[in-house]
């Protein structure tokens, strides 16, 4: 299933104010748009209103912890999504991190690998509207029954960073979810997917700005913060970004962030947060469509060209397959 996907909400402008530029995005190129979760807005909620305002869309989540909600929870929500966009949803599923799980929300980030397994297939059990009742290996489920299950399959794609979760997810999923990597990782991701059937969708990081240094400012911050976060580390380390990243994640540990912020390579940021005209990223975002991903998710970062709802009009038009300058 190819696409050319966006990540919502959009920045600059507050969610309620994001119908125009959402009923756009079909009109600009955009086929998908899928929902992030961190300490923002909650993984459906842009969902909902996506479904209400563009009906052409098709609508994922990237992702829905599998800590932070019950399973039963999980299967209602969606259920509710695909309700709104019959045929149009899928659910993206994900460990998340021990900061989100632990430190923000106060609960245990135990066996993740298992954890989502077993949410997986309670979830999709759920969906298919059978009774769910059982022992898994990380909990155990009694008897619930969706009341209104969706009429039409949904897809579950799971997060995955190395083999282990690629391996699960094409095993046992419909896709995988990629994130933070660059366009010449994917072969490696895709081959530990080792299902040619599965969808593979990857959340790219776009700051869309001519100001090089603006842009790698912003991208060495973030990497900084989200590199450090062990399943990031162990995953570029696999990937082979381990010697380029060490400095950084010495400087991390000893609680040094500025100096971890200064420590990451200019290479590093320039392969992992697209940046310079909407032209340029839009041909860079290609580059990891030729490399074996079915939709590419731009998830656009701040920048002076899209602080106004007309600039970040502009720059979205630009993005899109069409490539036509907004008018």
């Amino acid at each position: 299933m190819t696409g050319w996907g966006i990540s919502l909400p959009l920045p600059s402008v507050p969610l309620p104010e994001q119908a125009g530029l959402v009923r756009a995005l079909p009109d600009w190129g955009y086929t998908d748009a899928w929902s992030s979760e961190t300490a923002g807005v909650d993984a459906f909620t842009p969902l909902v209103l996506a479904a209400t305002w563009q009906p052409r869309l098709r609508l994922g989540t990237a992702i829905v912890p599998v800590f932070t909600r019950g399973p039963a929870l999980i299967a209602q929500s969606a259920a509710s999504v695909a309700a709104l966009a019959p045929g149009r949803f899928s659910l993206g599923l994900g460990a998340s991190s021990p900061v989100i799980v632990e430190g923000w929300n106060g609960i245990a980030f135990d066996r993740p690998y298992l954890r989502t397994r077993d949410v997986l297939r309670y979830v999709r059990a759920a969906l298919a509207g059978q009774k769910v009742t059982g022992d898994f290996d990380t909990f155990s489920a009694a008897g619930f029954r969706l009341e209104q299950p969706p009429a039409e399959q949904v897809p579950i794609l799971l997060a995955a960073l190395r083999p282990q979760m690629l391996g699960l997810a094409g095993r046992e999923a419909d896709g995988a979810i990629l994130n933070w990597l660059a366009a010449s990782d994917v072969p490696q991701c895709v081959a530990a997917i080792g299902n040619p059937g599965s969808r593979v969708v990857a959340r790219i990081f776009v700051c869309p700005t001519a100001d090089a240094d603006y842009a790698r400012t912003v991208g060495r911050r973030l990497i900084a913060a989200y590199l450090s976060v062990p399943a990031y580390a162990e995953f570029h380390r696999w990937l082979g970004r381990g010697p380029q990243l060490e400095r950084m994640w010495q400087h991390w540990a000893a609680g040094e962030r500025a100096a971890a912020v200064e420590a990451v390579p200019e290479q590093v940021v320039d392969e992992l947060v697209l940046h310079g005209s909407p032209e340029h990223c839009r041909a860079e975002v290609q580059r990891y469509v030729e490399a074996g991903v079915q939709t590419p998710v731009l998830a656009l970062l701040p920048s002076p060209e899209i602080a106004t709802a007309d600039g970040l009009a502009t720059t979205l038009a630009g993005l899109g397959t069409l490539g036509e300058p907004a008018r």
